[in-house]
C-alpha cells in the first residue's frame, strides 16, 4: 500500500487526507487536534487507513520519531503534503531527512501562505535528491470588486490538482493585485 504523510490533514488540507485514502493510500497525518482526527477517521470508513500523529512539530525530537515509528509500521512514505508554519522553522527540513532515508523516490508538496517568497523557500530547502520537490502557493479569490480569502474546500481541491498535475509551482486562487488580498 502506498504511504502519505499530511501535515494539517484534520484542519484545511482534510479532504486531501479522504482523497489519498480513496486513491489507495495509507496516510500519516501529524496534527494536533483529537476532535478533529476523530472525526475525519469517522469521514475515511476506518481507522485502519489512517495513523494518527499527535505531535507539535517545533518539537524536532519528537517529529523526527513519530516519523520514524510511521516508517516502521506502514512503509516507506510516497507523498508528503506539508502546510508548516513559519514558528516551526526545522520542521519540513526534518520532514524531508527522515523521509528521505531508505526511501528510493518520493514528492513533496509544500503549502505556502499568499506572502511567501517561493525562490527564497526554494533557495533555503536542502531537498534530498529522491526528493520530487513542489510548491502550491495559496492565494486569495475575487468576487466582483469584493476579495476573500479561500475556504478550506478551495485549498483542498487546488492541491488535489497540484498532486495531479505536479507542476513545480501551482498557484490557488490568485495574489495579484496584491492591493486588492482581504484584510488579514
Amino acid at each position: 500500500m502506498k504511504h502519505a504523510l499530511i501535515v494539517g490533514g484534520t484542519g484545511m488540507l482534510s479532504n486531501v487526507s479522504l482523497w489519498l485514502i480513496e486513491n489507495g493510500y495509507h496516510v500519516s497525518i501529524i496534527a494536533r487536534n483529537a476532535e478533529r482526527m476523530k472525526k475525519l477517521i469517522q469521514l475515511a470508513g476506518s481507522d485502519r487507513t489512517v495513523t494518527p500523529l499527535f505531535v507539535d512539530y517545533r518539537n524536532n525530537d519528537d517529529l523526527k520519531e513519530k516519523i520514524n515509528q510511521t516508517m516502521k509500521h506502514n512503509g516507506n512514505i510516497d507523498i508528503v503534503v506539508a502546510w508548516i508554519h513559519s514558528i516551526a522553522e526545522n520542521a519540513l527540513q526534518i520532514i524531508m531527512n527522515e523521509v528521505s532515508k531508505g526511501n528510493t523516490g518520493w514528492e513533496l508538496f509544500h503549502i505556502l501562505g499568499s506572502s511567501a517568497n517561493l525562490d527564497e523557500i526554494k533557495k533555503k530547502a536542502v531537498v534530498p535528491i529522491n526528493c520530487k520537490y513542489y510548491q502550491v502557493q495559496l492565494g486569495f479569490k475575487m468576487e466582483g470588486t469584493r476579495s476573500r480569502w479561500l475556504t478550506n474546500e478551495e485549498i483542498s481541491e487546488g492541491v488535489i490538482e497540484a498532486i495531479k498535475k505536479k507542476k513545480k509551482m501551482f498557484m490557488i486562487g490568485q495574489i495579484e493585485p496584491w492591493e486588492k488580498r482581504p484584510n488579514l
